[in-house]
């Protein structure tokens, strides 16, 4: 606990002082000020015959699966978390679980229209068509959309996208995979050119390729000779797929294993045949004691807390909005010193403040190559068009600006090193 202890405090004062020192945020992505353990101020509540706005607010939410998948859990104890530090009554918030991506994700947002939510979040990538509908049909409610890519191309005023830096958080997981094959290659298990990670991935979206290649990059930072393959499932949540997923890339003889996919597969494939796991999205320490070594995760609590002040205040909300370390939204879970190599904490420490001063950027192109090819100019679509046409060049001052020209990951390029075992999906 002490360990992680120093790795949130040493987040936290990073924060202040760049927040001290005026740091900026990249255009047309909006971060809000770290964040503290009370919510931002509303305006003074009306008297007289004026109704109280907060008591008047009601707020939806949406899922795509329930607690067991651990990105909706995810999500869950942030909307939690948020309607308990505002004070909502039991009346004032609705969850959804299970909301497939189609028409059900317009159906629950409308039935949550009907029941007077005046503020409307969904969880999912496939979920954006139908938010946009809802959008579109009821102009009078804000409707925003994690992982989505389409709000500052629709030009609706009240349908909003939200991502966070996460790439950074996977690179620090990274780290300390790396760590541990080091640790791993002193003790003699393997030998260098045998230090090759496994990952289960759930679709080859760009999120999930700026995922498994931000991590790559964290753990080739300290293990040079690391080498991944990486495997799809084409599911956000499937256990046996994830399970059966990890089973094949250990029997490859892959000695860490890391994922981003929802379910418990990969961690128990792993405590089964003691292989040490990075998960995602929360701890999985308690089934995993033996193998579980760190995990990174999206904090959506500030991002909910920040709609609802600006709801509550009238205040604008951005199409894109990015949350990083500096509002906590990018966040590691306790390190497992069980399973950990010895250092470790203080390796992600120093990591982190390089990445939070902006001395250490994780897509420096100096430090992957294309092709055999070192990485000069890229142009991705962040629009997102039909044809998915390049259209905003994102490599400058020697790295990928990754989440800055919009706030879901763009980066989908197939770096070396990294072997796609399946790109069906």
């Amino acid at each position: 606990m002490k360990k992680t202890l120093s790795i949130l405090l040493a987040l936290s004062l990073l924060a202040a002082l760049l927040v001290g020192c005026g740091a900026q945020t990249p255009a047309t992505v909006t971060e809000q000020p770290a964040g503290t353990d009370e919510p931002a101020p509303v305006e003074d509540t009306p008297t007289g015959d004026e109704t109280d706005p907060m008591a008047e607010l009601k707020v939806g939410f949406i899922f795509l699966h329930d607690e067991n998948s651990t990105y909706d859990l995810n999500f869950l104890n942030a909307a939690k978390e948020t309607c308990a530090a505002m004070g909502f009554e039991e009346d004032q918030f609705i969850y959804r679980t299970n909301i497939p991506e189609g028409q059900e994700c317009y159906d629950a947002a409308a039935e949550m229209v009907d029941a007077g939510c005046s503020i409307i979040f969904a969880d999912s990538f496939g979920h954006e068509p139908y938010m946009i509908q809802a959008a579109q049909e009821f102009p009078e409610v804000e409707f925003c959309h994690a992982t989505g890519t389409r709000a500052h191309t629709e030009g609706l005023a009240n349908y909003h996208n939200a991502f966070a830096s996460i790439y950074e958080g996977r690179f620090l997981a990274g780290v300390a995979a790396g760590m541990k094959l080091n640790e791993m290659i002193e003790a003699g298990e393997f030998t260098e050119d045998e230090a090759k990670i496994g990952y289960i991935g759930a679709f080859t979206y760009a999120e999930v390729m700026s995922g498994y290649t931000s991590f790559f990059l964290g753990a080739r930072s300290i293990c040079p000779s690391a080498t991944m393959e990486v495997t799809f499932t084409g599911s956000w949540y499937d256990e046996t797929a994830e399970k059966e997923a990890a089973n094949k890339l250990i029997a490859d003889d892959c000695k860490l294993i890391s994922q981003h996919a929802d379910s418990m597969g990969a961690p128990t494939a792993c405590e089964t045949a003691g292989v040490p796991n990075v998960s995602y999205n929360g701890s999985t320490k308690d089934a995993c004691p033996n193998t579980f070594i760190i995990s990174s995760r999206i904090n959506w609590a500030p991002y909910y807390e920040y709609v609802i002040n600006a709801v509550l205040n009238g205040e604008e909300i951005p199409a894109d909005w990015t949350g990083s370390m500096l509002t906590d939204s990018v966040q590691l879970t306790e390190v497992n010193e069980e399973a950990a190599a010895e250092g470790t904490v203080e390796m992600i420490t120093a990591v982190a403040q390089a990445l939070a001063t902006g001395e250490l950027h994780v897509f420096d192109t100096a430090a992957f190559t294309v092709d055999g090819e070192e990485l000069t100019s890229y142009l991705a679509d962040v629009d997102t068009d039909a044809a998915y046409t390049g259209d905003t060049e994102v490599v400058s001052d020697g790295y990928f600006h990754e989440s800055e020209y919009r706030s879901a990951p763009y980066f989908d390029i197939q770096i070396d090193g990294i072997t796609l075992l399946d790109t069906a999906f």
